[in-house]
């Protein structure tokens, strides 16, 4: 399953009972809501606003919060109720969005919040104000939990609740046609004496620079979530991930036991690369379609940086007698053949997928598949050097399992960015080599008449990265091919979480 983009301008200004309604399956929402107090030293004015806000919107406070079901499994939904005083944030508001994220952490609940807010409510100034940073506390306790965060972003989200709990979900997906922005901009049209762009801070608008994930309506939003809940649940169903066949040497063959690689190298070094250079070489998308089941795309930084460069992906992957959740972050051969340079926005897409793992306490799988990361002005004033770093100290910070698959070209600081993880999975013609071959060459011998003669002596293809304990398992290509790497990534977390015994020493076992 992958999250789209949804046609539609025109958000539907659902109120908070009839967006929990719409989400949740029918006749499960239990709401957790006590009685809202009354603001201590509030003023006869502001006590009049309550009233008349109650009257129209008939809540008693600008969220609803409870539990609930989607397709069957349990969560906890915060809700704002926009028609009461613009879904505004005061103390109370507060006091009830703080007790509930409590209360999803001890019941250990996935969380889903869907704020419709103008952000804090000015009849209680700088203490309202405040409010955001408690929010922000609890939402960062619960997180540590390991527990999931998921945000829909409704129409309007704007102000202090977009810098806070509406910014920090895992995942975060924005309602067709919504304000969505830190800037208010009748404020800034009032200030600057002149209107805020249009368009800048509309949902679609945010998609594309990778500020959402998605642009859905509540029906696709609903459907999301409860994708994202089954892969997070584990509830899908598939075979047993076996050994490799006991005659492949040191863990080569394919989980069938018959699919062995040969204890001789099929070609050269050199046609490894060439092979990995071929248009019709399988990439990520296929690796995904046939190494493991249902997935959610991930888009975007969340920052306001895009790449089709790296994708981030919640998966699932067969082990055992079913499936498990991982996270994978994957280099996407397809999208960089058609000019999607590996840029620092794609890094930084990365660095979000590691700290996703991390966040829910998911294996991690990476795909290290690029002809290397980009080489221009931009990318050193952006110090695209910097974000391999970051992505290589982030791999080895990492306290979840964690595999690289080799599964083609391995050029360079790109390639080394997914690759430091702590076991190896290659593809019979992977590589993985400090720069290309002619590269090298050039370095070497000032042509690059040498880069076959280089790509051996550097012992840059997979087999030699067997035979050197930089890789793990070797994986045959041909018919299953992808299959069989996925298969082999899941016998490589097993290894890390003590299913299986250790089959070979070197660098990252």
């Amino acid at each position: 399953m992958t999250a789209v983009l949804e046609s539609g301008t025109r958000p539907l200004r659902l109120g908070g009972a009839e967006l929990l309604a719409h989400l949740l399956d029918p006749g499960s929402f239990r709401s957790w809501d006590r009685p809202a107090g009354v603001p201590a030293g509030a003023s006869r004015a502001y006590l009049e606003d309550l009233h008349r806000a109650h009257e129209r919107s008939g809540a008693d406070e600008a969220v609803l919060s409870g539990e609930g079901l989607i397709g069957g499994q349990p969560v906890a939904v915060l809700a704002s109720e926009f028609t009461f005083l613009g879904g505004s944030i005061g103390r109370a508001t507060a006091d009830r969005i703080v007790a509930a994220i409590e209360e999803a952490g001890r019941r250990r609940l996935p969380l889903i919040a869907a704020p419709a807010s103008g952000g804090t409510r000015m009849q209680e100034g700088t203490l309202a104000f405040l409010q955001m940073v408690r929010i922000t506390e609890a939402l960062t306790a619960y997180k540590a939990l390991r527990l999931p965060y998921l945000a829909y972003l409704r129409h309007p989200t704007t102000g202090g609740v977009f810098a806070s709990w509406g910014s920090l979900g895992h995942l975060t997906v924005a309602e067709p046609g919504a304000l969505v922005g830190f800037l208010g901009p009748k404020v800034y049209a009032g200030l600057k004496d002149q209107e805020f762009p249009a368009g800048i801070q509309h949902s679609a608008h945010l998609f594309s620079h990778g500020t959402v994930d998605a642009v859905l309506d509540v029906a696709g939003f609903r459907n999301l979530a409860a994708g994202v809940l089954g892969i997070l649940a584990g509830t899908g169903a598939a075979p047993a991930v076996p050994m490799p066949s006991a005659e492949a040497p040191d863990g080569d063959g394919g989980p069938d036991g018959g699919a062995s690689l040969p204890r001789e190298r099929a070609g050269s070094v050199w046609d490894s690369v060439l092979r990995s250079r071929l248009g019709g070489r399988p990439g990520l998308a296929e690796l995904l379609d046939a190494g493991f089941g249902r997935s959610v795309r991930l888009s975007g930084t969340g920052r306001g940086e895009r790449s089709a460069s790296t994708a981030v992906v919640l998966a699932e992957l067969a082990g055992g007698t079913g499936t498990r959740p991982v996270v994978v972050v994957g280099q996407d051969r397809a999208a960089q053949r058609a000019g999607a340079v590996l840029d620092v926005a794609g890094l930084a897409q990365a660095r979000r997928g590691m700290r996703l793992a991390q966040d829910l306490g998911l294996p991690l799988v990476t795909v290290v598949d690029t002809p290397g990361a980009e080489l221009s002005v931009r990318a050193e004033e952006a110090a695209i050097a910097g974000g391999i770093a970051d992505c290589i100290a982030g791999l080895l910070q990492l306290t979840v399992p964690s595999v690289a698959v080799l599964m083609g070209e391995g050029t360079g600081g790109g390639a080394l960015a997914l690759a430091a993880a702590r076991r190896t999975v290659a593809a019979e013609h992977a590589w993985l080599a400090p720069l290309p071959p002619e590269g090298a060459s050039l370095i070497v011998h000032g042509d690059t008449a040498h880069a076959r003669e280089l790509a051996e002596q550097q012992r840059i293809g997979a087999r030699e990265l067997l035979d050197d304990g930089a890789v793990h398992e070797l994986v045959p290509e041909g018919p299953g091919f992808c299959g069989r790497l996925g298969a082999a990534a899941a016998r490589q977390i097993a290894v890390q979480e003590g299913g299986l015994q250790e089959r070979r020493g070197g660098r990252n076992s």
